[in-house]
């Protein structure tokens, strides 16, 4: 990225606040930064992400800012009494429904770097423990490449479209790891690249806050888990990021699918990716 690191934290952070000021006016040409526009479309994107429709209806009114990429907790295996942690939380769509399936024993901590959508998410946050009685989820402001936790806290770590936008992934999946308990896990879904974009898609503001321009190769990704310390147990790819955009959204993007070489698509380039990434049990032998 032509961009220095402080620089793309502030346009994404910017590109955010706008969506969590009026989820109707986004990063992309009047959509959302993943392609919703409204909150009937966005629970209609999220079920071709494999949400349930019924676990969308129980969700505070907002919460669903149609930012997602992925289903992380369809591989997250939570069980009740667990300590969950979602990077980049949003309006708190993810660590919301997370809560649900943690119980009254367990505990959710979201964490953005956005005060708008901190300031946004706790107040979803009240309504959502008005409607079911659990009073479990937190949300804190900070960056995920220095997360407000402390060491071996966590059990798993929840993460939907939010590592592709960091300037520094090695950071975050270190930061995964510190926080993670010796045998915890982390289950992330993202944007992956299946081969390089090219430089003008690369160095534009709508790629960036959309969750295009920052990702990796799915390679760099497993690397970076690797030198985190963290074991790749499971990993999944799939078109469903893309399929919901053209479903709920054709007009996505418009500007990024311009600037592709002629004859090719967003699918020529990238992917979705769904990973679980754990913590040994033990630290791995350096002698």
């Amino acid at each position: 990225m032509s961009l220095d690191p402080e620089k793309i934290r502030e346009t994404v952070r910017k590109g955010y606040a706008a969506v969590a000021k009026n989820s109707n006016t986004g990063c992309c040409s009047n959509q959302s930064c993943c392609g919703t526009d409204s909150n009937t479309t966005a629970d209609v994107y999220a079920q071709i992400l494999g949400y349930d429709a019924n676990d969308l209806e129980a969700l505070p009114d907002g919460a669903n800012l149609g930012l997602s990429c992925g289903n992380p907790l369809a591989m997250a295996y939570l069980t009740e009494g667990l300590t969950v942690m979602d990077l980049g939380s949003g309006a708190g769509f993810d660590a919301f429904l997370a809560a649900r399936r943690v119980g009254p024993t367990g505990h959710v901590i979201g964490v953005d770097m956005t005060p708008e959508m901190i300031s946004r998410a706790r107040q979803n946050a009240r309504a959502f423990s008005e409607r079911t009685g659990l009073n479990t989820v937190e949300f804190r402001l900070g960056e995920i490449e220095h997360l407000p936790c402390g060491n071996d806290s966590v059990d798993v770590v929840i993460s939907n479209c939010v590592i592709n936008l960091s300037p520094n992934k090695p950071q975050v999946w270190r930061e995964i790891a510190r926080v993670l308990k010796p045998g915890g896990r982390a289950a992330v879904s993202d944007i992956a690249l299946l081969k390089p974009l090219p430089d003008p898609v690369r160095s534009m503001t709508e790629a960036l806050v959309g969750c295009v321009a920052g990702a990796v190769l799915i390679s760099e990704t497993e690397q970076m888990i690797r030198e985190s310390g963290l074991l790749v147990e499971q990993k999944k790819t799939h078109s469903a990021f893309l399929d919901a955009i053209e479903e709920t959204s054709p007009e996505a993007f418009r500007s990024v699918k311009n600037a592709l070489p002629a004859g090719t698509s967003l699918r020529d380039f990238i992917i979705s990716l769904e990973v679980v990434a754990r913590k040994p049990l033990t630290p791995a032998c350096c002698c």
